[in-house]
């Protein structure tokens, strides 16, 4: 599946983003989906994730409250809803998938995924 992230950009502290994830190659419904960031000089992050059905969600901690994962299987796409944004959230946002064969998992590790999309900056100025 290939997986092409839109949506980032500049953004003062308290406002507000939504990212999405288109993916063409394969029946979208099949994959569970997450959202990592990396900052400069950082490890790549879990963000949120969300099972194929969109049933059940995850989030690391220091975005709950403020983000929100979601998808439309009709459209082929996962969105990223940020809000109140902070500029600790300042990083290259990557999309990724993996294959979920029915089951009601959500994956949080980045190693559980095979496919990722190219990234997307956000910048988040004080």
């Amino acid at each position: 599946v290939q997986l092409q992230a839109s949506g980032g950009g500049l953004v003062q502290a308290g406002g507000s983003l939504r990212l999405s994830c288109a993916a063409s190659g394969h029946t979208f419904s099949n994959y569970a989906m997450g959202w990592f960031r990396q900052a400069p000089g950082k490890e790549r992050e879990f963000v949120a994730a969300i099972t194929w059905s969109g049933s059940k969600t995850s989030y690391t901690d220091s975005v709950k409250g403020r983000f929100t994962i979601s998808r439309d299987n009709a459209k082929n796409t996962v969105y990223l809803q940020m809000n109140s944004l902070k500029p600790e959230d300042t990083a290259v946002y990557y999309c990724a998938a993996r294959q979920s064969y029915g089951g009601s998992d959500y994956y949080t590790d980045r190693n559980q995924y095979t496919y990722w999309g190219q990234g997307t900056q956000v910048t988040v100025s004080s």
